[in-house]
């Protein structure tokens, strides 16, 4: 398994642990009244769809698809891991500034760096998913 495949998998299984606590307060407040900032449902479920699902989603695609056809300029593993830091580390940032509905500028930020990364990524990887020899099989009536 590639180096940025573990790293995203890893790194998406944390943010589904802290994801499902960060929950946690939110059944408080439903059935026990507690006191929860409103962002931090918002919060939560950031941190399970894009800390945990696309990053999983991104790194299986990564570890999952055939090596780039050659000649192909996009697939860079330093882009990618790059973008992973700046993927993970707007994350975490994202979190707590969206839980406590705090300093917008940077919670927009935090955003765009996220979707950059994201694109990033999946503009990174596009060349890699692709037919190596289904297409023949299925040409000859064999059904997946």
């Amino acid at each position: 398994m590639f180096t940025n495949a573990r790293m995203l998998i890893k790194t998406s299984l944390i943010f589904f642990i802290v994801g499902m606590l960060a929950g946690l307060p939110l059944l408080g407040q439903r059935f026990f009244g507690w006191a929860v900032p409103y962002g931090v449902q918002a919060a939560h479920v950031h941190l399970l769809l894009i800390g945990g699902m696309v990053m999983m989603i991104l790194g299986v695609a990564i570890w999952f698809f055939p090596r780039p056809p050659a000649g192909d300029k996009k697939y860079n593993p330093t882009i990618i891991l790059i973008l992973y830091y700046a993927l993970t580390l707007a994350t975490i940032l994202r979190f707590p500034l969206e839980a406590h509905s705090i300093l917008p500028w940077i919670l927009f930020t935090a955003s765009l760096v996220q979707i950059l990364s994201i694109i990033g990524i999946v503009y990174s990887i596009w060349g890699r998913i692709r037919a190596v020899g289904s297409q023949i099989r299925e040409k000859k009536g064999e059904r997946f």
